[in-house]
């Protein structure tokens, strides 16, 4: 198991609190990637009249919510799995498939190893490689993959290096997959953030292979990770009837089931957070790639991960620089593969980004 260092999470707004003495309240975080623009604004308005829901129990299949999350995606809504945000989804399906020996893109988030080791399982990474970019070597990668590996964990955008796999390039790697009888579990978190979503997503190719399941939530593209609400996509039938067995029933709450088929009709909402991203996304990326200082590597996501070249700078600093400043950033050292040589940021408003490259840049 990778040993990592402690390290504090986009929420972990109390312990910077009390260590370095910057009220939460001030602190704008670059760490959590969440959305800038904070809920879907139909949500907001309309989410209050709904309250009494909670009086009764959800729909136990919750047939509404499915259907919403079908068209939203682009597929059937017997293919959708709903759960108490992905984290319960990820523990469900690696419980189920008890992977002996996983393989994982790193460096990545790290609650994929920690549910494989519980449940007695070994994990193998396969290293993105600076010099590439952290883009894959999609010939090296897959003669990586052999008949010992029963389980592939694929983040795509990839946190933290926010580079990702299109979908021609996954539909190579999951033929090979088959092959050798390998179980592919692709978490698509960031993928809405995308510039084009159509060409990274994987959801299409649910249809063809029953050796893959995606996982989504509304944490971070829709701004609501205290909702709980995450979902799943497979064309797996069986992993479907076995995940339904599994879990708990009524594992979202009442308002979660109804907050989300609003938000995933707030079609507004998206196209806003699309084109704030997109120019934000590259004006920052510009900004890094021109300075002497700094590499930057070409960003999926709605994060960048950022190389510090100068000797005397190191992501500890430059993380309590900005914490000065009651700004988050993520110090990467904590990360597979990853030194203290990078840093993780996300994009925010206009306003603060220009205050963080200011920070950074000075």
């Amino acid at each position: 198991m990778i040993k990592q260092k402690e390290h504090f999470h986009g929420s972990d707004l109390e312990k910077i609190e009390k260590i370095y003495g910057v009220k939460r309240e001030n602190i704008t975080s670059f760490s959590a990637n969440v959305n800038p623009l904070g809920i879907s604004p139909k949500l907001r308005e309309t989410l209050a009249s709904h309250v009494d829901a909670i009086t009764t129990y959800p729909d136990r299949e919750y047939t509404s919510l499915r259907r919403c999350i079908a068209d939203y995606v682009d597929a059937g809504p017997e293919q959708i799995i709903v759960g108490n945000g992905s984290t319960e989804l990820i523990s469900l399906i690696i419980q189920l498939n008890r992977p002996k020996k996983a393989m994982i893109i790193g460096p990545t988030y790290s609650e994929y190893e920690r549910e494989i080791k519980l449940g007695g399982g070994t994990c193998l990474y396969y290293p993105l490689k600076e010099a590439d970019g952290f883009v894959i070597n999609l010939s090296d990668f897959t003669a990586k993959l052999n008949d010992t590996i029963d389980m592939l964990v694929i983040c795509n955008p990839n946190n933290p290096t926010s580079t990702c796999i299109d979908n021609k390039q996954m539909r190579r790697i999951l033929d090979v997959c088959k092959e050798h009888g390998i179980f592919v579990m692709i978490d698509e978190t960031y993928v809405e953030f995308a510039a084009d979503v159509a060409k990274i997503t994987a959801v299409p190719l649910t249809q063809y292979y029953d050796n893959l399941i995606i996982l989504r939530g509304t944490s971070k593209f829709f701004a609501a990770p205290g909702l709980r609400l995450g979902y799943a996509i497979t064309g797996n039938r069986d992993l479907i009837r076995s995940i339904n067995q599994r879990q708990n029933p009524w594992s979202i709450s009442s308002l979660a089931a109804i907050a989300g088929e609003i938000m995933f009709t707030d079609h507004d909402y998206m196209r806003q957070t699309r084109a704030l991203i997109s120019s934000e996304r590259d004006r920052m990326y510009d900004l890094l790639n021109r300075h002497p200082d700094y590499k930057v590597y070409e960003p999926s996501a709605n994060f960048l991960l950022v190389k510090l070249l100068r000797e005397d700078q190191t992501s500890d600093a430059l993380f309590e620089k900005a914490i000065r400043q009651n700004m988050m950033i993520r110090d990467c050292s904590t990360f597979p593969f990853l030194d203290e040589r990078y840093i993780r940021f996300c994009i925010m408003s206009p306003e603060m980004n220009d205050k963080l490259m200011h920070c950074i840049l000075e």
